[in-house]
C-alpha cells in the first residue's frame, strides 16, 4: 500500500535542503530513488516541508534510516523532522505531454 509521508524540518532551510540531495546523487525534477513515486519540497514559515509519496513505509523507513537522517545532520538541520504517514488512497503517475 502506497504512503504519503509529510516531514515538517522547523529551522531547516532550502540551501540545506538543496545539500542533502546533492549527497543523495538526486537532481531537482529528475528521477526519484527506489521506492519513491512523488516527491516535493517548499518553505515554510519555520523551516520546509517535505512530501514523498513511497509504495511502502518500509521502503521510506529504510531510505530515511539510511539517507535522510544522516545527510541532513551533515547538512547542518537543526533537529529531526516531525513525520507524519498517511495510506494513499490513490495517486497519479506521470502521463504522455499534451
Amino acid at each position: 500500500m502506497a504512503v504519503a509521508v509529510i516531514m515538517e524540518f522547523t529551522g531547516a532551510t532550502l540551501e540545506q535542503y538543496d545539500q542533502v540531495i546533492g549527497k543523495m546523487g538526486l537532481t531537482p525534477a529528475g528521477p526519484a530513488p527506489a521506492g519513491a513515486l512523488g516527491h516535493w519540497v517548499a518553505a515554510t514559515d519555520d523551516g520546509i516541508l517535505v512530501t514523498d509519496l513511497w509504495r511502502s513505509r518500509e521502503l521510506y523507513d529504510a531510505f530515511a534510516k539510511e539517507q535522510i537522517g544522516p545527510f541532513s545532520v551533515e547538512a547542518g538541520f537543526p533537529g529531526p523532522p516531525k513525520v507524519t504517514y498517511l495510506e494513499a488512497h490513490n495517486y497519479f503517475t506521470p502521463g504522455a505531454a499534451a
